[in-house]
């Protein structure tokens, strides 16, 4: 299993898939050709069918260093659902194609060609197997994360909680309407500053909880930067509930690392496993992972134990089997900001319940992660971010 430094990745929104992978791909295209003067890219599968509301034609444009044609090729069956041809011309002439597969969290896998492939850092892949070791060894997951990694992974994740808050700060300031011509307005500065009028604490870890992922995940659909995790399209779940039990329990920066060191872990079992992107098994797959590794961070900073990590990590992904990605228009507005907010909760909800029924439990994180790998296999490709089916299709505005 890889670091998790491939779970949490900075960059541009909205799309990890559709913008991070696509743009990466671009740059290493550009370097391996460097006289085309001129270069042609196909999308096929999810990248044709919503790359115009991701902006992978604009991010493709503004990434290789000459002319490009982008071409929506709707039709060609192919064998991943974020699939795009690039091709190098010089005088008219084909320098070189490649096929690349932009398979999630911003990595991509070039077809023939070798990459330099991040190396194996754990080896276990099953939570099963790091829970005993970690048993067995009388430490947390966080310790088992920096004895893989080193203990540079907490510099490491002490970037990310900057960026991540950087991102709910950003967020929380900005007004007006989103691009891509849904006409969405920001949400985040009215939920974060307008008091309920008679506020009980728990309305008011709603609205703030709320608050903080609205502000991300509106960062994230005006191409701002956010940080992956594990996805674009769910970046602002774990920041908005660490920042708020940050603000509530006076949790240090070195605390949060620590969680932040849990739920990346967990994120890694669940793309090791089965996968974290919407275009191969659902909303699921980015939101689900999202709830499930903000619930296990937040059993970390309150150091439960490996049992009660466990579970929340369970019941968080759980509630999510068959949830299916239809953004609307192919934007990463409607429902998946929204969505944000409600995974959110949900995670400090499997947070309370595992503090609660722990020892009840009957499902294993590792088989609900197979679970979710086998329902986004009979999830039908028009529900898997395609904007085909559900409410990317049935959508009328203000209707």
């Amino acid at each position: 299993m890889k670091s998790i430094r491939e779970i949490y990745k900075t960059g541009r929104g909205p799309s990890s898939s559709h913008t991070m992978g696509p743009e990466r791909a671009a740059k290493l295209f550009a370097e391996a050709f460097p006289t085309a003067d001129r270069f042609a890219v196909t999308l096929y599968g999810s990248l044709a069918t919503t790359g115009k509301g991701h902006g992978t034609d604009v991010v493709l444009k503004k990434t290789l260093p000459a002319p490009t044609e982008v071409e929506f090729d709707v039709t060609t069956q192919v064998a991943h659902p974020n699939t795009m041809d690039l091709y190098a011309l010089k005088d008219g002439e084909r320098l070189g194609k490649w096929r690349v597969r932009s398979v999630g969290g911003g990595d991509i896998k070039i077809l023939g060609v070798p990459l330099g492939v991040p190396p194996e850092v754990y080896p276990l892949k099953r939570f099963k197997e790091i829970a005993c070791y970690c048993l067995f060894k009388n430490i947390r997951l966080s310790d088992y994360v920096e004895e893989y990694e080193g203990a540079e992974i907490w510099d490491f994740l002490h970037d990310v909680w900057r960026n991540m808050k950087a991102a709910v700060a950003e967020g929380l300031k900005a007004t007006g309407t989103l691009p891509g011509g849904l006409n969405i307005t920001r949400k985040a500065k009215l939920l974060y500053s307008q008091r309920h009028i008679d506020e009980s604490p728990i309305t008011r870890e709603n609205r703030l909880v709320c608050a903080y992922a609205y502000a991300v995940s509106e960062q994230n659909a005006a191409g701002e930067r956010v940080v992956t995790a594990p996805t674009c399209g769910a970046s602002g779940v774990l920041p908005s509930v660490l920042m708020y039990m940050q603000e509530k329990h006076r949790f240090t920066d070195d605390q949060i690392v620590r969680g932040l060191a849990v739920g990346g872990l967990i994120g890694n079992i669940v793309k090791t496993s089965a996968s974290i992107s919407g275009a191969e098994c659902g909303c699921q797959a980015e939101i689900g992972t999202a709830c499930s590794m903000a619930a296990a961070a937040m059993a970390e900073l309150f150091e439960m134990d490996i049992d009660q990590i466990e579970y929340a990590a369970e019941v968080a992904i759980e509630h999510h089997l068959g949830l299916t990605c239809d953004p609307v228009n192919g934007l990463v507005q409607i429902p998946c900001i929204e969505r944000n907010a409600v995974a959110a909760m949900r995670a400090i909800n499997a947070l309370s319940l595992a503090n609660f029924l722990t020892k009840t439990r009957k499902v294993s994180f590792d088989i609900i992660v197979e679970t979710m790998r086998e329902t986004g296999k009979d999830i039908r490709s028009n529900y898997r971010e395609t904007s085909k089916g559900g409410l990317a299709k049935l959508y009328i505005e203000n209707d």
